[in-house]
């Protein structure tokens, strides 16, 4: 039954599947590497979870598509065709919805040139990549636990004090941003802190209000924060 199976693609060139699934293996490897330094090397305030998975996932789609082709010229326009025309009617704003979309034509694809195995043994192997990325929640990163927004109107020679307070409760403050401009009393700043004890940012909070020199202060969880 399994040489039945193997024997599925009706393509004129026969499909070697141990260099298949090797080629599958070997891309989603390659954007699992690619993936892992974006992650460590990335920084600002733009890091998305989703393109991180992107990352993993297109290799594997593009090998497929490669496969899919085999010299093709004219299955290479028929994927450029389909493609444009998913893109014109749909405006994809997550590179992992684009993913998703490439990886459904590809099975198309591949089904419509009568490689039927190859059609199974790819949507079988990126489905198994995408659930692998959801079950680890791959990409997520845990750099701070609450974002601290607060208005500072003495010098910024005394900042030191804020620094004081903050790293008090907390193991790691990172100064995100600060804005200040002419005929602007004060500063505005925005801190990202990796907390001691997470449930102790009412204290945090109240002492901040309390500071000389410190108002408008707010406070906001990673977890409610939205990627950008």
């Amino acid at each position: 039954m399994i040489e039945d199976f193997l024997r599925g693609d009706a393509a004129i060139a026969p499909t070697n599947f141990a260099a298949m699934l090797l080629g599958l293996l070997l891309a989603f490897l390659g954007g699992h590497a690619i993936a892992w330094v974006y992650m460590f090397t990335h920084s600002g305030l733009s890091y998305s979870k989703s393109f991180v998975n992107s990352l993993v996932l297109m290799p594997t789609i593009v090998a497929l598509v490669m496969m899919v082709l085999s010299n093709s010229l004219v299955t290479a326009f028929g994927l450029m065709a389909v493609f444009a025309i998913v893109r014109f009617r749909n405006i994809l704003r997550d590179t992992l919805d684009t993913t998703y979309v490439l990886s459904v034509i590809v099975i198309g694809m591949a089904c419509g040139t009568m490689k039927f195995a190859t059609a199974v043994m790819g949507c079988l192997a990126v489905c198994a990549a995408m659930t692998y990325l959801w079950f680890t929640a791959f990409g997520t990163r845990h750099r701070y636990d609450i974002i601290i927004n607060l208005h500072w109107s003495r010098s910024l020679g005394e900042l030191g004090d804020l620094r004081n307070l903050l790293d008090r409760h907390s193991r790691k403050a990172f100064c995100a941003s600060q804005r200040s401009h002419e005929g602007y009393e004060g500063t505005d700043l925005s801190y990202r802190l990796l907390m001691r004890d997470p449930e102790r940012l009412d204290d945090l909070l109240t002492e901040l209000r309390a500071m000389q020199g410190v108002s408008r202060v707010t406070g906001l969880k990673a977890e409610d924060e939205s990627e950008v």
